[in-house]
Parts: C-alpha cells; sequence; structure tokens
C-alpha cells in the first residue's frame, strides 16, 4: 500500500509561539485622574466668598454681638421660644391626624368620600396661611351666631392661630400619607390577605412600616417648616418667639441684634430637628438599603 506524504510544511514547520504575556506591574498601562481645574477654581472662590462674608459678619459693629449674648438667654425670649416649640409640637400631632383621616378618606371607595376630602385638600392648599389666620381671628365678623353661641372675642389669638395652623397643615399631611401608602405594592397587601390577616393588623404589620419610609423625609421637612412658619403667628399677637423679640426691640430700637437672637434660635432648633429627622429615617430604611 503507498505511504500517504503530508503536505510541504503542514507538519515539519512548527507553529510559532505566542508573545508571553505582560503581567508586570511595570508594564500596566498608567492611570492618570481627569484633571478637573474648572471645579478646583470654583471651589476656591466660593470658599474666598464664604471667608469674606463670615469675617465682615464677625467683625461688622451693627450686628451688636454683644447685644446677642445679653438678651439670647433672657426670660422674655425663653418663654417665646417655649409657646413656638409648644404649638409646632400640638400643630404637627393634630394636623397629622386629621391629615391620616383626609388620607383615607381619599383612598376610600365612596366618591363622597373622595370628593370631600380633595375639595379640603384643594381649598386649604390654595389659600395662603396668613389669609387662613386673618378669617379666623374675624370669624365674628362672618358668623356673629354659630348654634346660639356670640362668636365675636370667642376665640383668643393663640386659639386662632392653633386652629388655623392645624387645618392649613392638615391639607399637606393628608397627601403625604396618601403617598406613603400608595408607595406600598400591591402585591404586599395581597400577601397579607391570603394569610388571612385583618385589616388592622395588614394596616399596622405591612402598610404602615413599608409607608413610613416615604411619609418620614417630607414629615421631617413639614415639622421645620411648620417650626419657621409659626413666626407668622405674631401678626395676630401671639407671643411666639419672633413676637418676644420684637417687644424688645420696639422698647430698646436694637433691631438687628434682636433678630439675630430670634436667628440663631430658629437655627439651633432646625439643626436637632434635622438630625432626628435622620436618625429617624436610618430607622425605617433597615432592609431596604445595603450601604447609607
Amino acid at each position: 500500500m503507498p505511504s500517504v506524504q503530508p503536505a510541504s510544511g503542514t507538519l515539519d514547520t512548527p507553529a510559532p509561539a505566542p508573545p508571553p504575556l505582560r503581567t508586570g506591574a511595570a508594564d500596566a498601562p498608567r492611570i492618570v485622574p481627569r484633571r478637573r481645574t474648572g471645579q478646583w477654581a470654583a471651589a476656591a472662590l466660593v470658599l474666598a466668598l464664604l471667608a469674606l462674608a463670615a469675617t465682615s459678619v464677625v467683625r461688622n459693629d451693627a450686628f451688636q454681638w454683644d447685644v446677642v449674648a445679653r438678651y439670647f438667654l433672657t426670660t422674655a425670649v425663653l418663654r417665646g421660644l417655649g409657646l413656638t416649640l409648644w404649638l409646632t409640637a400640638l400643630v404637627m400631632v393634630l394636623g397629622f391626624a386629621l391629615g391620616t383621616l383626609l388620607a383615607a378618606m381619599r383612598l376610600a371607595a365612596n366618591p363622597v368620600l373622595r370628593s370631600v376630602a380633595w375639595g379640603y385638600v384643594w381649598l386649604f392648599r390654595s389659600m395662603p396661611i396668613l389669609v387662613q389666620l386673618l378669617f379666623w381671628f374675624n370669624i365674628g365678623a362672618l358668623y356673629p351666631h354659630i348654634l346660639g353661641i356670640k362668636t365675636v372675642n370667642l376665640f383668643g389669638p393663640l386659639t386662632v392661630a392653633l386652629i388655623g395652623l392645624t387645618l392649613h397643615e392638615a391639607a399637606y399631611a393628608a397627601e403625604v400619607v396618601r403617598g406613603g401608602i400608595l408607595s406600598v405594592d400591591r402585591g404586599q397587601l395581597e400577601a397579607a390577605q391570603s394569610l388571612g390577616l385583618s385589616r388592622w393588623r395588614r394596616g399596622l404589620r405591612i402598610v404602615l412600616p413599608q409607608a413610613m419610609r416615604s411619609i418620614v423625609p417630607p414629615a421631617g421637612n413639614m415639622l421645620i417648616g411648620t417650626l419657621k412658619g409659626t413666626s407668622i403667628v405674631s401678626v395676630i399677637a401671639v407671643q411666639d418667639l419672633l413676637y418676644s423679640v420684637q417687644l424688645v426691640y420696639h422698647r430698646t430700637y436694637q433691631v438687628i441684634p434682636l433678630l439675630l437672637v430670634a436667628t440663631l434660635w430658629y437655627v439651633l432648633i432646625t439643626s436637632l430637628l434635622s438630625v432626628g429627622q435622620y436618625y429617624v429615617e436610618r430607622h425605617y430604611a433597615r432592609g431596604a438599603e445595603r450601604t447609607r
């Protein structure tokens, strides 16, 4: 049998060896970070402007920091601060209680309840808070008698402030609560219902913990906004923090330092509330995020 000769150049010539892999650190390509000259220049300009502003505030004698220190812890200022904190806390509690009821009405199947709740939210979100306070302050001119009771001088300035701020807050709280409830996945409710949980247990154990993740951030913003918004009640002679410092500078004519006293107290309380909001958000965010 004749032998089969291999084709020329197919088996006699070995294949060239592949080039060696370059694995050394010295052979790796150098990564050069991108230069952000414009951002650094802008940051330097911002820091320079902040330094100039801070220097101006500290060295300007018109601020009268000695007067600020003298009145910062006076009895009148602390009494006004206490009333501001009390009014803020009570308005938030009553506003969210009424807002939760309105949110439940907006999510109800009954069209009458939905319409009434929607109308309330629409009306009180459309009216400025100052106008609402003035309406309640002059309720006697609109309705001299309600159920046989004379309304003239029936409500004092503090009661008017509490009613007006609560009704205004409830309209926004209703939308916050409604948005939090709608953020819960529908499958969660169906799973809880398949387990035979009652409606109240589904709401407290399933809906509320998940809805709080969406409710807490805007609720914290509302709390801070309400704290600062209570200063508007000074127009109806409620002796809050702002009205208390106004009484002082009307007597001493030291307007700027007394306004700084009120500003510093607002900044301090707002900062403390922001820290508390951070920890509350972190508590309700457990299990929802891998890192923070």
